[in-house]
């Protein structure tokens, strides 16, 4: 599995064990179906997914958040089948740069004891300004939400 150099100024990430199989997780990563089940905390919901699951390929969202509409535009930069999805609202499709990008999730799966799978979550930063403004925002919160949701979501799909 890849490592990566985590700058402790600009870069937050966590790592947990997830009770489902790695292929599984992946599959919701990356299916638009699955992402509205687990991909914001709730009561927050996804309303809208368009996925394009390759190096330059969208990845949009549309949130509600408290009646609110979030549209979320980002292209996927790197994908490694069950390994590593990297994406960044830096980018709109077409490699298009927006004016003011905030991060680059990058997932890192592998497996894990029993069938299940390590997930670890990093989210980097441009600036250590941003970098602050996400955690307060509360990213260990809000990541670690989503990881139970996705594993509470994933369990439901076990065949």
């Amino acid at each position: 599995m890849m490592t990566l150099d985590l700058d402790p100024e600009t870069d937050l990430s966590f790592t947990r064990l997830l009770a489902v199989p790695r292929a599984l997780v992946w599959e919701c990563w990356t299916r638009p179906e699955h992402i509205p089940h687990f991909f914001i905390p709730a009561p927050n919901k996804v309303t809208a997914v368009d996925l394009d699951l390759r190096v330059g390929g969208r990845f949009n969202t549309v949130f509600d958040v408290d009646g609110q509409q979030m549209d979320n535009r980002g292209v996927y930069l790197e994908v490694v089948s069950q390994e590593r999805l990297v994406f960044t609202d830096a980018y709109t499709e077409g490699w298009k740069p927006v004016p003011e990008p905030f991060m680059t999730a990058i997932l890192l799966l592998s497996d894990a004891p029993e069938g299940g799978t390590t997930y670890t979550a990093i989210a980097r930063h441009r600036t250590p300004e941003t970098r602050k403004a996400h955690a307060d925002m509360g990213f260990f919160e809000g990541w670690g939400t989503v990881a139970t949701q996705l594993e509470s979501y994933a369990k439901g799909l076990i065949r």
